[in-house]
């Protein structure tokens, strides 16, 4: 019910809740028939819901956080350092700083394995099914506990063969239009000059690559880059900070805490890496 209220759809409810159309269907058909109750009016656009029925919405929202609370620390009781601990990151992250990391987070002593799910969106732990967020932003949630462990550079970039005076500007789209780039964007390139964009700094940097413009780009995934060249005298010691974070409430649940202060203590490692030409702009 509250997937579907807060996707507007039944496909994209299914997509996040990992069943199928049909199942969805059927859920939200048994809880209008049992409460004799109809929440959505079903227009060709998607499922909306009705106005008088928005407190209700709210009511399951907020029941929705307090099961999921419940959950957290009844999984987190006398946890042992054992298990799969689920770490959530932007794909960024996930493609090139947190797997080479991975090798070396858990020891031989330890029955611990780390899994990574890449999400650009906003930070979910509980939809996500995560424990740990590793996130390049310059506030956390209130209900997150986090540990900033280094600085993420970002540099302006543009392919090797492309010219600088006739170069527009990709821009920041979807998710990232909240980053700390985006924000340096609006303030400093005017909307004439921006031709395109992507919701993915990956997806960014290919398409710099391609010579359809210059984009913002974290450095750790554009300086090593042969196919790239760094635009020095753009966004100058442009950086935001990393964090690993987790509900305040499972900090302490033992595996959380070990996996946390070794990711942070492997990512303070990376520091200049992690910072790269932004680090070095003055």
């Amino acid at each position: 019910m509250l997937a579907v209220a807060e996707m507007g759809s039944v496909s994209s409810a299914a997509r996040r809740l990992g069943v199928n159309h049909a199942t969805v269907l059927r859920r939200v058909a048994m809880f209008e028939e049992r409460w004799e109750c109809p929440v959505f009016e079903r227009t060709p656009r998607g499922y909306v819901v009705l106005p008088d029925r928005l407190r209700l919405i709210e009511a399951i929202r907020q029941i929705d956080g307090a099961v999921s609370a419940a959950e957290r620390q009844i999984g987190g009781i006398h946890s042992p350092l054992s298990g799969t601990v689920r770490v959530t990151s932007t794909d960024t992250f996930c493609h090139a700083v947190l797997p080479p990391l991975l090798s070396g987070l858990c020891g031989e002593e330890d029955e611990l394995s780390v899994q990574l799910i890449c999400s650009n969106g906003p930070v979910e732990l509980g939809r996500l099914k995560a424990d740990l967020t590793v996130r390049p932003t310059q506030n956390l949630p209130e209900d997150l506990d986090g540990i900033c462990a280094a600085q993420l550079g970002f540099a302006a970039y543009a392919g090797i063969g492309a010219e600088d005076d006739a170069l527009p500007w990709l821009e920041l789209g979807g998710v990232l239009r909240r980053s700390g780039p985006a924000e340096w964007m609006e303030a400093n390139v005017s909307p004439d000059r921006v031709v395109g964009g992507a919701d993915s700094f990956i997806t960014l940097r290919e398409m710099a690559v391609a010579g359809l413009g210059r984009a913002l780009l974290p450095c750790v995934i554009a300086d090593a880059d042969p196919r790239l060249r760094l635009l020095r005298d753009t966004a100058r010691g442009l950086s935001v900070p990393i964090w690993v974070a987790c509900h305040a409430e499972l900090s302490e649940v033992p595996r959380i805490r070990v996996v946390r202060s070794r990711l942070a203590q492997a990512l303070e490692r990376q520091a200049d890496r992690l910072l790269g030409a932004a680090g070095q702009a003055g």
